[in-house]
């Protein structure tokens, strides 16, 4: 029986197979010098044998794909993260995924020097989520609240401050107020970031004190902005060049983990039930704790934008309900530029924009500011700068109304269905994987991160 044969038969033996094809794959790389010291020819060989391994993994998942996700979830009875989905799947069926080693050897490359595992998560990603079965179950796994946000969940609750490091969050007249505070970096995002904001985001979302959440850029140390208030320089270059933006814990985590959650709510179990809801609320009320109309906690979301929102902070404004952006602000996707795919940006930034803007913006590299008429298409409010604090009050007060909470969320139906945000996930996880690898990032990446002042 040939390989791809072996590992479309019966869950048993195309486990072997995998591992089998796996070990040959390995034994192929180890007889080549380590990635970055590899000659034209030896970078061809590398990619034969990965080529050739991921043929037989893509086979494997075609077919089994629901079979394996099950082994793992036992039955989906349990909610795993995606990193934790991950390395479950390196233990139970060896080959499939890279291993802690290999991905701790992996993490302390630059990202030029990388051997390219984090493909294989991508792939691996890609199946998952594209199953009408194990999709929408782990879509389910990453809005449910962290362990973090629930240790420090009473409190928040009792004080209304939690400093989280590269975020804070302050819950002042039943507004979370949450500033990014990356003040070296401009908020430029990294996995730190990423963290902090998902801890941020289920914070406001299951505090019963919170009716509605701000996002803001605090004030920078940035030789350049000093004194400044700036959104987000979007994806941290420098940290991206040195190998420290990783496909799960960064660029997944990120689209499946805060921002969905922004769209969708959190999704507390049924030990949770009893948070998000405000003192006196029955259920229907702003952030109403789940029940048998409702499975998420959801509030409205206000963003105010200083300075600029740039790359991965203008994908953000795309989940908002409110936009202000001060009159000397700009924004851009500089998606073409860096290499790589801006998020879900691609998946959401046509119904914002339409067709040919999005493209404009995205595939050419268009900056857009905030004085200019086609930035109402990104911001519902463009005001001068001095005047962003008072119409943030005012988006604040409006998005309390009753009606709020059912609109948007027959809103966000309608314009995000999430079988559709699912398919557009699965895509995306291959895609970026194998952007992050290719030449033309690893050129760039470097050519960025070495400007005077790069995020």
């Amino acid at each position: 029986m040939n390989p791809r044969e072996a590992v479309q038969g019966g869950l048993a033996p195309a486990r072997k197979a995998l591992a089998l094809a796996a070990e040959r794959c390995e034994a192929r790389l180890t007889a080549l010098p380590p990635p970055g010291h590899r000659s034209p020819g030896e970078r061809a060989a590398a990619a034969e044998a990965h080529d050739e391994a991921r043929s037989l993994r893509h086979a494997f998942l075609t077919t089994h794909v629901e079979a394996v996700y099950d082994e793992l979830t036992t039955a989906r009875t349990e909610h795993l993260r995606i990193g934790e989905l991950a390395a479950a799947a390196a233990l139970a069926f060896p080959g499939l995924v890279p291993g802690a080693d290999e991905l701790a050897a992996e993490h302390a490359r630059p990202q030029a020097r990388k051997e390219g595992r984090e493909i294989d998560q991508g792939l691996f990603f890609r199946h998952v989520l594209a199953s009408p079965t194990a999709g929408p179950h782990l879509l389910d796994a990453m809005l449910r609240p962290t362990d973090r946000a629930l240790a420090l969940l009473p409190e928040f609750t009792a004080t209304g401050r939690a400093d989280l490091g590269s975020v804070r969050i302050e819950r002042t007249d039943g507004a979370a107020r949450l500033t990014m505070v990356r003040e070296d970096c401009l908020n430029a995002e990294d996995p730190r970031q990423v963290e902090d904001m998902e801890t941020a985001v289920d914070l406001a979302l299951l505090d019963p004190g919170t009716e509605v959440g701000l996002l803001r850029g605090g004030v920078m140390s940035h030789p350049r902005y000093a004194g400044r208030r700036v959104f987000s320089a979007g994806i941290n270059l420098r940290s991206l060049h040195g190998g420290g933006i990783p496909l799960v814990d960064f660029l997944l985590r990120r689209e499946l983990g805060y921002i969905h959650k922004l769209v969708r709510g959190v999704l507390p179990d049924d030990s949770h039930a009893s948070l998000g809801a405000p003192a006196g609320a029955p259920g229907h009320g702003f952030g109403g704790r789940p029940r048998w109309d409702r499975r998420t906690v959801e509030k409205p979301w206000v963003a105010a934008v200083d300075t600029f929102a740039i790359g991965g902070g203008a994908q953000l404004l795309l989940v908002f309900d409110h936009v202000i952006a001060a009159a000397d602000a700009f924004f851009s996707v500089p998606a073409a530029q860096e290499g790589i795919v801006p998020g879900a940006a691609n998946f959401r930034l046509g119904r914002a924009m339409g067709a040919r803007q999005s493209r404009s913006l995205v595939l050419g590299g268009r900056r857009i500011r905030a004085a200019e008429p086609d930035a109402r298409l990104l911001a519902d409010e463009v005001v001068e700068p001095e005047e962003v604090d008072a119409a943030v009050e005012r988006a604040l007060r409006a998005l309390r109304g009753p009606a709020v909470l059912t609109n948007r969320r027959m809103l966000n139906l309608a314009e995000e269905p999430e079988d559709a945000f699912r398919r557009y996930m699965a895509e995306f996880a291959l895609q970026q994987a194998l952007r992050l690898f290719d030449a033309d990032v690893l050129a760039k990446v470097g050519r960025f991160s070495a400007r005077p002042g790069a995020a």
